[in-house]
């Protein structure tokens, strides 16, 4: 009931914080949480049988084959006709959600051939973990259903890039070093001289995964077997998703 309560608090204006207004997101997101939710149905995309998404290994696995058919130039933009946009205006249930890097080069529904609805998708540079970030992916596993969280880094990565360098940088922007500095710490400590940004991306990507592990609401759902929170980096030559953890 507690976490519930904390869940709520941060998507509900404290105006309307009452018990009256409480209950039936409450009552959501205990459901979601004691019992498998049956996403709305989808199609397989590459296949004809509609299904629904109901396991956390399903929607990885979703995940994969349209990154393959990016790759492969075989897309089959499923979801983005205006049909879809307007069936999606009144509720979403988007199968993943990705912590991606706000990098203008990686657009996440494209590199993984999903549409509108499909993707639950939060963004910052570094895909680094903040307590907005985690109330965000808490609201869109627990409450909407996704059933994997996608960490999602990419080749070439400037925030990381810069604080492996600790140049002076205008503005709060240095306020990123303090989430990425760990990592890249653990890849300079490796003793590589070569590479060493490659693998400061990679473990910064794998950091921040256990840094989602913290969250209680997330940590219960993987825990009962319905929430998966994984890591990629993207390639920007490639256009492929190396799942690191």
């Amino acid at each position: 009931h507690d976490t519930m309560h904390r869940l709520v608090s941060r998507f509900l204006p404290r105006a309307t914080f009452s018990a009256s207004r409480m209950l039936p997101l409450q009552s959501q997101i205990a459901r979601t949480v004691a019992a498998p939710r049956r996403i709305g149905v989808r199609s397989l995309h590459r296949h004809p049988d509609v299904v629904a998404v109901e396991t956390p290994d399903q929607a990885l696995q979703f995940l994969k084959e349209g990154n393959e058919r990016f790759v492969s130039g075989d897309l089959v933009a499923p979801n983005r006709s205006m049909e879809r946009l307007k069936s999606t205006a009144t509720g979403q249930s988007p199968f993943a959600a990705v912590l991606s890097c706000a990098d203008s080069r990686v657009p996440v529904e494209i590199l993984f051939d999903q549409g509108f609805g499909d993707l639950f998708v939060t963004r910052v540079a570094g895909n680094i973990v903040t307590t907005e970030l985690i109330g965000s992916l808490e609201f869109g596993t627990a409450v909407l259903g996704a059933k994997v969280i996608l960490v999602l880094g990419h080749s070439s990565c400037g925030a990381v890039q810069a604080t492996l360098g600790g140049a002076p940088v205008p503005g709060v922007i240095s306020s990123l070093y303090y989430h990425i500095k760990p990592a890249c710490n653990h890849a300079q400590e490796s003793g590589a001289t070569e590479g060493v940004l490659d693998s400061a991306i990679e473990e910064n990507v794998k950091l921040q995964v256990r840094q989602l592990a913290v969250s209680p609401v997330l940590s219960e759902l993987a825990e009962a077997n319905k929430l998966r929170i994984v890591g990629g980096v993207y390639d920007l030559e490639t256009g492929r998703v190396k799942f690191v953890c």
